[in-house]
């Protein structure tokens, strides 16, 4: 779970988010590749959803999209969005079997603790149904800090994250790296990968 000086920066600066993933999930082609690989009509979850931005583009590719944050701030934006079923929640609300053909965790779970993530994609992989994809972002490093912002930030490499997904029952198939500011403003190495359940 994010803990709650994280989540306090968000919901005190919900407007600043909004206006920067305005401009970045416009320009994202994760989200082409995440929608494409998902079956037209399915269901999906957006988790960690922020204010929605995402989950927007999921609902008009026809999606059926259910989104989850822990920020109130944030799930009052999600919530207003035509065809996203918004809830407040935490990553270890996701529970249940066979629920979805795709759920997006774009740079979310990096908020997690690092001994908290195994579980949290344990539930994931049961969450989603056989053949199911998974597109999960995170920062690449090694160790845990917080940003200037006070948000708490985890670091993967992809050997490690490899193992955990394959440990949860996930086989990763495709991977992208790159670099880029976020909200604190600091350039950032990131990794995303495409896993299958």
């Amino acid at each position: 779970m994010s803990d709650d000086r994280t989540l306090a920066v968000y919901n005190r600066q919900t407007d600043d988010y909004v206006a920067m993933m305005d401009q970045e999930a416009a320009k994202d082609p994760m989200i082409r590749h995440f929608i494409a690989t998902c079956s037209d009509g399915g269901d999906v979850l957006d988790l960690g959803c922020g204010a929605g931005h995402y989950a927007r583009r999921m609902a008009e590719a026809g999606l059926i999209v259910s989104a989850l944050d822990a920020s109130e701030s944030m799930i009052e934006h999600a919530a207003a969005i035509p065809g996203v079923s918004a809830q407040l929640g935490r990553f270890e609300d996701v529970s249940g079997e066979n629920l979805y053909n795709g759920i997006w965790a774009y740079f979310s779970l990096l908020h997690a603790p690092r001994q908290d993530l195994p579980d949290h994609l344990f539930r994931i992989a049961t969450a989603l149904r056989p053949g199911g994809v998974f597109f999960i972002g995170m920062k690449r490093g090694s160790g845990g800090k917080r940003d200037k912002l006070d948000r708490f930030y985890e670091y993967y490499e992809q050997v490690e994250l490899e193992a955990l997904l394959r440990n949860a029952g996930l086989n990763p198939v495709n991977h992208w790296l790159g670099k880029a500011e976020g909200l604190a403003g600091n350039p950032e190495g990131w990794i995303v990968i495409e896993a299958h359940g």
